[in-house]
């Protein structure tokens, strides 16, 4: 990886006068780097596609969802949030962008966030499971419980707020009348060792994840149907809480995640926003990157050269022949 940085760093050196009149139409951007992998990872990619592919000037900058989208509202500072999950933020940043003081460039997550209950691919595809309905005929299939005549239910860690809406949710289908036991994982390591566990005996597990995730990226699940659309009032009322005493048969709905730009970078990023505007991945390709980084106890800007280095047919698409023979002569 050392002699990787080198030559990047050499290939810039190289770039001459081309590269520095490139910079002054550009100028300095300022990039949230979020303190999430996925996002944080993406960071970087952008930061090295803007500087050896449009000749920009990149400053991360440290960033959280709350933080990072409060100083680009009020203060146009950074310039780009590259993966912002709005749905946290939607009313505000729709005021913003009617406004005109941001703007909303690509959907980083094509698939958006995604919470839910899944089941190894494996268990999906011999035994035709791909709801909660079906998954919840078959407690023999997943072992894990204290009690060897239930299935066991892999639970959030204490604390975490999906903890009550999947025991809210446990309850609305009749997980327990369904012979299953309701597990407190106890931590995220507790939760992901549980499914680490499972593939390596190829057992069934049955439980709670997001994507992307690095677990994800590293084992094949299957995310299973509700049947149910999401009511936000219920979700709200009771769902979501711990006093929810009757919950209903409720889902969960897909976070928007979106790259988010202030006008003054539109402004001063000519065709750079186009690209802005374009990139998008898939969670299975952003789990692919987040499991080599935590196998390889990767950094970020690791992960960036991993992804641009084994994922050109992805990344090749969101920019120019031109942009792309750049960003690769420099790696």
């Amino acid at each position: 990886m050392k002699k990787l940085f080198v030559s990047v760093a050499a290939a810039t050196l190289c770039m001459g006068a081309s590269s520095a009149m490139a910079a002054e139409e550009c100028g300095t951007v300022t990039v949230a780097e979020m303190n999430w992998a996925s996002a944080g990872a993406i960071a970087h990619i952008d930061k090295i596609i803007l500087e050896e592919g449009y000749g920009c000037e990149v400053e991360l900058v440290s960033g959280d969802t709350m933080p990072t989208f409060t100083s680009m509202n009020e203060k146009s500072e950074p310039d780009m949030a590259p993966e912002l999950w709005i749905n946290a933020v939607r009313e505000p940043l729709d005021k913003a962008v009617a406004a005109g003081d941001l703007i909303i460039g690509g959907e980083i997550l094509n698939e958006g966030g995604v919470e839910g209950w899944w089941v190894p691919t494996y268990i999906a595809e011999e035994h035709g499971i791909t709801t909660v309905a079906e998954a919840l005929k078959h407690p023999e299939l997943f072992p894990g419980a204290e009690d060897d005549s239930k299935g066991a239910f892999f639970n959030c860690p204490s604390g975490w707020n999906c903890q009550i809406t999947t025991g809210n949710l446990f309850k609305a289908f009749g997980g327990e009348d369904a012979g299953f036991e309701l597990v407190d994982t106890g931590s995220a390591a507790g939760l992901d060792g549980s499914i680490a566990r499972a593939f390596e005996r190829k057992e069934g597990w049955l439980g709670y994840y997001w994507a992307p995730t690095a677990i994800l990226g590293k084992y094949d699940m299957t995310l299973l149907d509700f049947e149910v659309p999401h009511d936000k009032a219920e979700w709200d009322s009771c769902t979501v809480l711990t006093e929810c005493a009757e919950p209903k048969k409720n889902s969960w709905v897909a976070s928007e995640v979106y790259t988010v730009v202030t006008d003054d970078f539109a402004e001063k990023a000519g065709v750079a926003m186009d690209y802005v505007k374009g990139r998008s991945w898939d969670n299975r390709t952003a789990g692919k990157v987040l499991a080599w980084m935590t196998d390889n106890q990767a950094t970020n800007e690791d992960g960036a050269f991993y992804f641009l280095e084994n994922h050109s047919d992805v990344w090749e698409k969101w920019v120019s022949p031109e942009v792309a023979e750049k960003v690769k002569s420099a790696l």
